[in-house]
């Protein structure tokens, strides 16, 4: 399997972050997470590059990324989709609301779509329990969302990248 080189700007970016964090190993997920932030998603190369800065095993890297949900290995959309299936929001619907944005971007949980305008995810517990199903885009709370509200929710955001 071929290795896939970084681009030049993205290894500055990534010793630049290092050197911040003064290339101490144990600064590890705040290194990830300022690369994220930058970078939109921490690639195995991304990885690889850190634990040669901080002169760890990428195995190590590789494990935080894959153990906190908030890395992600993948691209995300420019939208980010989060159902809740905590108790609340599954017992009312939750399920049935996600299968439905599955069906309507045609992507499972954890891809993003062709286009790159939305991602879907699936989260526990928004902490708004009444409003259950609850779905998040951004900042955005939806409550008491129905399957029949998806494609209302998706259209609202296409239109957005019509302006």
């Amino acid at each position: 399997m071929a290795t896939i080189q970084l681009i030049e700007p993205a290894e500055v970016l990534i010793k630049s972050v290092c050197k911040r964090f003064r290339n101490d190993a144990h600064e590890l997920i705040n290194v990830l997470h300022e690369l994220q932030h930058e970078l939109g998603y921490l690639p195995p190369e991304v990885q690889s590059a850190v634990a040669k800065e901080l002169q760890i095993p990428v195995s190590k890297v590789y494990g935080v990324v894959t153990f906190y949900s908030f890395f992600s290995m993948l691209p995300k959309g420019k939208y980010q989709i989060s159902v809740c299936l905590g108790t609340a929001c599954y017992v009312r619907g939750g399920e049935l609301v996600l299968e439905e944005f599955k069906r309507r971007l045609n992507i499972k949980v954890g891809e993003t779509t062709n286009d790159g305008i939305f991602s879907l995810s699936c989260i526990r517990c928004v902490g708004a329990c009444g409003l259950s199903p609850v779905v998040t885009i951004g900042e955005k709370v939806y409550g008491r969302v129905t399957p029949q509200q998806v494609r209302r929710i998706i259209d609202e955001y296409m239109m957005l990248e019509e302006d």
